[in-house]
């Protein structure tokens, strides 16, 4: 089946609105050790300096860009699977969380 530009753009609508709706709990329970393991183990800071400088940090709440927890988690899988790190999805969530409790913030 093909997908056509209209109907990838309702799939686009319908992922970004479910994403909306998720709050931090969909960290409830992740391996923060984990998640912290995954970021050194990956050289995820490494790769943000390559791309923004400094010390990375400006990848961090580009404005408009990420604004829930939801987007959040799903711009780690982005990475995971354009950079094809091979994470688990408890180890995409752990990375995440990670990423909230340090930058983010989000309740």
């Amino acid at each position: 089946m093909k997908l056509t530009l209209i109907g990838a753009t309702v799939l686009s609508m319908l992922f970004s609105g479910a994403a909306c709706a998720q709050g931090a709990n969909i960290y409830q329970g992740a391996d923060l050790a984990l998640g912290e393991k995954m970021i050194a183990e990956h050289k995820c800071v490494a790769c943000h300096v390559s791309k923004v400088g400094g010390d990375g940090s400006a990848m961090y709440k580009p404005i408009g860009k990420i604004n829930t927890a939801g987007l959040l988690r799903g711009m780690v899988e982005m990475c995971n699977t354009t950079m094809n790190l091979g994470m688990f999805p408890e180890e995409v969530n752990a990375v995440a969380a990670v990423l909230n409790r340090d930058h983010y913030k989000f309740k």
